[in-house]
């Protein structure tokens, strides 16, 4: 079932959004080498309890941390631990956080450091994409046809799609209907209605799109070894353009 929220609702989800956003801003600042997942993910769940929320993702089907802290090759889910980033690296950074029963989930890939020219256009182009798709989250659009322009945006480039992962509706629950792939032919699947709230996320590898998990169960990596960006952000649908749940841009 999709869910339509209301006014009411979606703002709750904002809130929830504005906390991740700050949350992701505050963590930036210590992405710099020598610093850990273990240091992010504290510093997350000090700061999200502080303002009277509550980390969405530890415990969320035995996951173990308030973080999500994917390294180079990991694609999503990495584990914060204690191996320390390097000058060079990329850090994908998820959250999500729950407060009154709503959720708000956005996601980040940082630098540490300098990085290679085709890393930063990885970057560059994975972030651009999720802007492409949420273009296409508007009133009378299919759920594919966010997805297909999230593709053509990143195959332009010559990256890959990783396609086992997708995109969720977002609001009472951290995952609803629909599934959103960041693939596909337009026009097909949900049609698109006022007030459904959804987690946009596209997850774009630098070499082939093949993935798999790592033993820890959770650890999602590229087959090929080669690096993998993550953004994602949570919007409404409107009618005319996506309302973005994740920038900053509400009061929370």
């Amino acid at each position: 079932m999709v869910n339509i929220r209301s006014k009411g609702e979606i703002d709750r989800i904002g809130k929830s959004g504005r906390v991740v956003f700050d949350t992701l801003n505050l963590l930036e600042n210590y992405i710099v080498p020598g610093s850990t997942g273990e240091e992010l993910n504290r510093l997350a769940e000090e700061y999200i309890r502080s303002q009277g929320y509550v980390p969405a993702f530890n415990g969320y089907m035995g996951y173990p941390a308030t973080l999500c802290v994917s390294i180079n090759d990991a694609v999503v889910h990495g584990i914060p631990d204690r191996r320390q980033f390097r000058d060079g690296d990329i850090v994908s950074i998820d959250c999500g956080v729950v407060k009154d029963g709503y959720y708000g989930d956005s996601a980040r890939t940082f630098a540490v450091g300098e990085v290679s020219e085709e890393v930063e256009k990885l970057l560059d182009v994975t972030e651009k994409s999720l802007y492409r798709g949420i273009e296409k989250a508007v009133v009378g659009n299919h759920v594919s046809d966010i997805g297909h322009s999230i593709q053509e945006y990143v195959e332009e480039f010559g990256f890959s799609i990783v396609r086992e992962l997708v995109g969720h509706g977002i609001g009472t629950e951290l995952h609803e209907e629909p599934q959103i792939p960041n693939f596909g032919e337009p026009g097909r699947g949900t049609i698109l209605k006022e007030g459904m709230c959804l987690a946009i996320e596209p997850m774009v590898n630098l070499g082939l799109k093949e993935i798999y998990t790592k033993p820890d169960g959770w650890t999602i990596c590229t087959k090929d070894g080669k690096p993998s960006a993550h953004f994602e952000h949570t919007v409404v649908v409107t009618s005319d353009e996506a309302r973005i749940l994740s920038n900053g841009t509400l009061d929370g």
